[in-house]
């Protein structure tokens, strides 16, 4: 861990942004909770509540806003490691506080709980801190972990692995995904497991209940019965889908980039070559001119799906793809990249009839020209697929909160 530290400052002082970024507020955050939390007085339940990223965000947000909404005197408090994430929900209004989690060391761990002092702990999907979790346990709080999920090539079932594999037996309980996961614990000898399931699915299940209204999408599409959403985009996959587009003159394409910052743009725009408009600049005029929509803006992906008729998800020809359910709530049938066998919602959407991976531009096409013919039964399978693992919130919240 501390030569982990050392790194990433040596990284911020080279210039890497985020690395700057991230040693900056770990190095603060006890000193903000000091002044975002009020005194603790022993009658108000204290939660702590840690996330990695925005995409952990999503998993206990159904969880936080369950409790602000049953136990609102209850005192929440949130936190990140990534710095994308905590930028993104910094100013989330249903936690008392929102802050960094400092570097996991014993020294920091001490001083942290000290200031925050809960009367619970909550850890989401990977997210397993020995330091912490070893200070948990000496203090007698009770520590859970939620929507975790396991395969044997972790670190906790090598032969080596025995002291990260303790380090789960300090969980006064872990609510995970799937039964493998679960039958994976109870082989190595963890037995606080139970299979509660994914808490995102409730969470896009909310989304799709009550999406946002996006004039500029719903007029892009309005004439249109081929349109594809391409979520969180890198530039393997959008080059894909500017090859597709130049072959396919019928079908429209609103393009959401996991990066937005210029130079990612500029790249996109260059392969488009002048098909497109930027959502920031669209007007009824340039709309109807083009057959490109480039989202250059973060916070509307989720609800622009429901504007599809056909979903490609980026990063599957990188380290892996992006949420997928979020478009299957909305009965579209979801398209991504060969690196998806890790996330377990991918590999049960392909069985459902509802997804399909594609290694090259030859499978994308032909997966795609079925998508959009064959969409409305290639749909169903997909949001059938989310109706089926609905209802995580409400079992881990009943075994947590009463």
């Amino acid at each position: 861990m501390h030569l982990y530290i050392f790194l990433v400052w040596l990284a911020g002082l080279f210039g890497h942004k985020k690395a700057r970024m991230l040693f900056r507020g770990q190095r603060q955050a006890t000193d903000a909770l000091r002044l975002k939390l009020p005194h603790k007085s022993g009658k108000r339940e204290r939660i702590w509540i840690h996330v990695a990223s925005a995409g952990e965000f999503e998993q206990a947000r159904p969880i936080i806003e369950r409790l602000r909404r049953d136990k609102p005197d209850t005192e929440i408090v949130l936190t990140f490691f990534s710095p994308s994430g905590y930028e993104l929900r910094k100013d989330y209004d249903k936690a008392d506080a929102v802050t960094y989690l400092p570097f996991a060391t014993r020294r920091n761990a001490r001083m942290f709980l000290d200031v925050v002092k809960p009367d619970m702990a909550i850890f989401i999907k990977y997210e397993f801190w020995s330091a912490y979790l070893k200070e948990l346990n000496k203090r007698g709080v009770k520590t859970y972990s939620i929507s975790s999920i396991f395969r044997e090539r972790q670190a906790f079932f090598r032969w080596w692995g025995k002291p990260y594999l303790n380090i789960l037996r300090l969980f006064t309980a872990l609510y995970v995904q799937d039964e493998a996961s679960a039958r994976l614990l109870h082989e190595h000898g963890i037995e606080q497991v139970e299979v509660a399931g994914d808490t995102r699915f409730d969470r896009v299940h909310a989304i799709a209940q009550t999406p946002k209204d996006i004039p500029q999408v719903a007029r892009f599409v309005e004439e249109s019965d081929k349109v594809i959403i391409a979520g969180s985009t890198w530039p393997k996959d959008e080059k894909l889908l500017a090859r597709y587009i130049g072959e396919n003159p019928d079908v429209k394409l609103v393009l959401a980039p996991h990066e937005i910052h210029e130079a990612h743009l500029h790249q996109i725009f260059q392969q488009f070559e002048g098909r497109y408009v930027r959502y920031t600049e669209a007007t009824i005029n340039n709309l109807d001119a083009v057959r490109v929509l480039v989202v250059d803006t973060i916070g509307l992906l989720s609800s622009i799906y429901r504007y599809g008729t056909v979903a490609y998800i980026g990063g599957g020809f990188g380290v892996g793809i992006h949420n997928t359910i979020e478009a299957a709530v909305f009965g579209l049938p979801v398209l991504f990249g060969p690196n998806y066998k890790n996330f377990r919602e991918a590999c049960a959407l392909i069985d459902a009839g509802g997804g399909k991976s594609v290694r090259n531009y030859r499978e994308f096409a032909s997966a795609m020209d079925k998508a959009l013919a064959e969409h409305e039964t290639l749909g169903k399978n997909a949001s059938d697929y989310v109706e089926s693992e609905l209802g995580a919130t409400n079992k881990i919240y009943k075994k947590l909160f009463g």
